[in-house]
C-alpha cells in the first residue's frame, strides 16, 4: 500500500493562518501554555486508579466470580477513558511539554493491549493526515463486514450493518493484540517505521515482548493467584475489551462516520485539490460540545474539529478555543459540522451506516 498524497491548495486559503494567529493570540493573551496541566495529572491519577483499583480488586477478593464481573467492566470503562484522554495527548505530544513525559505516559497503551509506535503511524500519521481519505486512512478502511467508505466494495451483508456493527465494535481493542503486528509489517514495509526514528528490529521484538507481557498481566496471573477458572478469566477479559472497545471505537465513529461530513478522493495525479485545514473541517464532527462529563471522559473527543486542526494542543483547552474555530470557519464561509446532543450525532451514525450499505458506491453521495 502505498501511503502517499499531497493536498494542492489552489486558491491559497488565508483560513489556517488566520486561525492559527487567533488561537495563539488566545493563549498569549491568557498567559497559559498549550499543554496539559494539573487538571491532566487529575485526570490520570483518577482514570489509572479506577484501572489498577478495579484489578487488585479482582485479584485480591475472596467473592464469587460473578461478583469480579462488574470489576472488569470497569476496567473496561477505565481503559477507553485512558485511550481517549490521557495517552491520546500523550502521543500527540500535547500531554506535556516535555518529551520524556509523554513518551512514559504514553506507555500506558500498553495496558490497553496497544503499541505506541503503530498507534502513532496509524493515527497521527495516517487518520490526521489523510482523514476520511479511501485507502490511505487506515481508520475507515472496511474490516471485515463493515464498510466505513462509500467507496469501498459493497457487498450484501453490509445491507445489515448498521445493526450488527454495534455488537462488532465492542471488539475493536481485543484485535489490537493481533492486528498490531499486522500492522507494524505493513508500515514497515513503505519506510513508515523509520520516519518514527524507529529500527524495526526493536520494535518487533518490543511488540512481541509487551504482548505476552499484557496477556501474562490480564490472563496468566488472576489464573495464577486466584481460585479463577480458565473461562472465568477469559469472560472478564473479554467483558473488560468489549466495554473499552465498543465506548472507544464508538467516540471515533461519531466525529467522522455521521452525515453530512464528506470522504473525498485524490484526483489522477494522486493530489487532493484542497487546503488540509479545509479539508479537516469538512470530514470532521465534533458532538455534544456542552454535555461536560463527556467532555471530561472521552478528552475532548467530541471537539474533533479542534482536534484535528491542532493536534499538538492538549484537550482540556478545546472548549474554550471552539468559538474561535467556528466564527473563524463562519467568516471563511466554511462548514463547521456538529451534533448539539450525543443521541444526534449517534442517530446520524446509524443511518451513515446505514447509507453506505444499501447504495452502490459510484451512485454514493454526501451532501457537504
Amino acid at each position: 500500500m502505498n501511503y502517499q498524497a499531497r493536498f494542492i491548495d489552489i486558491d491559497r486559503s488565508a483560513f489556517f493562518p488566520t486561525l492559527r494567529k487567533r488561537v495563539n493570540q488566545y493563549f498569549k493573551d491568557k498567559d497559559i501554555s498549550h499543554y496539559g496541566n494539573r487538571k491532566m495529572v487529575a485526570k490520570t491519577i483518577i482514570l489509572s486508579a479506577i484501572y489498577f483499583g478495579a484489578y487488585a480488586a479482582i485479584l485480591t477478593l475472596s467473592v464469587n466470580a460473578w461478583w469480579l464481573l462488574p470489576f472488569a467492566i470497569t476496567m473496561g470503562v477505565a481503559m477507553a477513558g485512558i485511550g481517549m484522554s490521557v495517552m491520546h495527548d500523550a502521543l500527540h505530544g500535547s500531554y506535556s511539554r516535555s518529551a520524556t513525559v509523554n513518551r512514559w505516559v504514553g506507555y500506558l497503551t500498553y495496558f490497553i493491549g496497544a503499541n505506541p509506535v503503530v498507534w502513532k503511524i496509524q493515527h497521527n500519521v495516517l487518520h490526521h493526515t489523510y482523514t476520511n481519505i479511501h485507502g490511505l486512512d487506515d481508520d475507515i478502511r472496511t474490516k471485515l463486514v463493515i464498510r466505513l467508505s462509500k467507496h469501498a466494495s459493497l457487498r450484501s451483508i453490509h445491507r445489515y450493518q448498521y445493526i450488527y456493527v454495534f455488537f462488532l465494535y465492542g471488539f475493536n481493542t481485543l484485535f489490537f493484540i493481533i492486528s498490531d503486528l499486522i500492522k507494524l509489517l505493513s508500515y514497515n514495509k513503505v519506510g513508515m517505521v523509520e520516519r518514527q526514528k524507529s529500527k524495526f528490529s526493536s520494535e518487533l521484538w518490543k511488540l512481541i515482548f509487551t504482548k505476552v507481557l499484557y496477556l501474562f498481566f490480564t490472563v496468566a496471573l488472576p489464573m495464577l493467584i486466584t481460585p479463577l477458572l480458565w473461562w472465568q478469566v477469559v469472560i472478564g477479559v473479554l467483558a473488560m475489551h468489549f466495554t473499552a472497545g465498543y465506548i472507544l471505537t464508538l467516540v471515533f465513529q461519531l466525529a467522522h462516520i455521521v452525515e453530512e461530513v464528506e470522504q473525498p478522493l485524490p484526483n489522477k495525479e494522486g493530489n487532493i485539490e484542497n487546503a488540509w485545514a479545509i479539508h479537516q473541517l469538512e470530514t470532521t464532527a465534533n458532538f455534544a460540545r456542552n454535555n461536560r462529563l463527556l467532555n471530561w471522559y472521552v478528552g475532548g473527543l467530541n471537539f474533533q474539529v479542534e482536534h484535528h486542526l491542532f493536534p499538538n494542543i492538549c484537550h482540556i483547552h478545546y472548549e474554550a478555543i471552539a468559538p474561535i474555530v467556528q466564527q473563524t470557519a463562519k467568516e471563511f464561509h466554511l462548514p463547521y459540522h456538529e451534533k448539539i446532543r450525543f443521541r444526534d450525532a449517534l442517530a446520524s451514525h446509524v443511518k451513515m451506516m446505514k447509507s453506505l450499505g444499501e447504495i452502490p458506491a459510484h451512485a454514493y453521495s454526501i451532501s457537504g
